[in-house]
């Protein structure tokens, strides 16, 4: 099913469609392993350890691992995505409105899953690309303390480093993201002339390394972001949500995206989507970064 235009929202099934699309190219989801967990709209999310969320401030304490845990009351963030079509999707069929809206729904997914990434990872607006004062300091950047410096040479000491700082914790390693520069350092690691780590070569991303998730994404480092690695609990020590509802608005006129051209003129419109997601770092100390100083 299309667009609801009555309520001007996504289908249920799109919904499903964007979220599975957006647990295929986040490191976070894919690591985490999760169902999102879907919620209502911007109201408060409150995760706790185990997998629980409600929408009532309760401040009750639970204990994990040795370490007092206080459910995590997060407020959730909006990601917005927009782009222009032929204004023939006004007068299409059901049908060619549904092959349209999954094409937006591949660019409104890569956009969010990069966006929960930059956001969750180092508290970046992917726009501007500049510290976002609405994420704060609710991403792993401001709350993983346990540090290990970057040394390309020795990029395998760096990871067994880091997870060894979690284990120290009392936490469990269950995935590792790392920066495609740190993938690149691995393939290169040789013995006697013989690579190591044959599986990092040539850019690939094996998906499992010593018996762990890994996955290797342009989100872990960037332009002024110098994390190299993060390993950590991610199933059990981060969550996160998105809102059950998606509005969708169709702007027929004038000039929405700061483009510089007027839709009416190109006999285009504007589709523009925002979805609210929220997430959560439960246990900071159940995590470890590689960071080049």
């Amino acid at each position: 099913m299309a667009l609801n235009t009555a309520r001007s929202y996504f289908d249920a099934e799109l919904v499903a469609d964007l979220i599975s699309k957006v647990k295929g190219k986040s490191s976070l989801a894919i690591l985490s392993a999760q169902d999102a967990i879907p919620f209502n709209g911007m109201k408060e999310m409150i995760f706790t350890m185990d997998n629980e969320i409600d929408i009532v401030a309760e401040n009750g304490k639970k204990s994990e691992g040795g370490i007092s845990i206080e459910p995590l009351t997060i407020v959730p963030i909006k990601f917005e995505y927009g782009a222009r079509v032929s204004d023939e999707f006004m007068y299409a069929s059901e049908e060619a409105q549904v092959d349209i809206l999954t094409g937006f729904n591949e660019g409104f997914a890569r956009k969010v899953a990069k966006g929960l990434d930059l956001a969750a990872f180092h508290g970046i607006n992917p726009r501007t690309k500049t510290a976002s004062t609405v994420v704060g300091n609710n991403h792993f950047d401001a709350k993983v303390t346990q540090k290990v410096v970057y040394a390309a040479a020795n990029a395998d000491d760096n990871l067994e480093s880091a997870i060894a700082l979690v284990d120290g914790s009392d936490g469990d390693v269950t995935g590792i993201a790392l920066s495609k520069v740190f993938g690149s350092a691995m393939a290169k690691i040789k013995a006697n002339g013989i690579k190591q780590y044959p599986e990092f070569a040539f850019g690939a991303n094996p998906g499992v390394f010593a018996g762990r998730p890994i996955d290797i994404n342009s989100t872990v480092n960037g332009a002024t972001v110098k994390d190299h690695a993060i390993v950590g609990d991610f199933q059990n020590a981060f969550k996160w949500g998105f809102s059950k509802e998606i509005p969708m608005e169709i702007i027929q006129y004038g000039d929405p995206d700061n483009s510089g051209k007027d839709l009416k003129g190109y006999n285009q419109v504007y589709i523009r989507a925002e979805v609210y997601i929220g997430w959560g770092i439960l246990v900071p100390e159940y995590f470890a970064r590689v960071v080049e100083e």
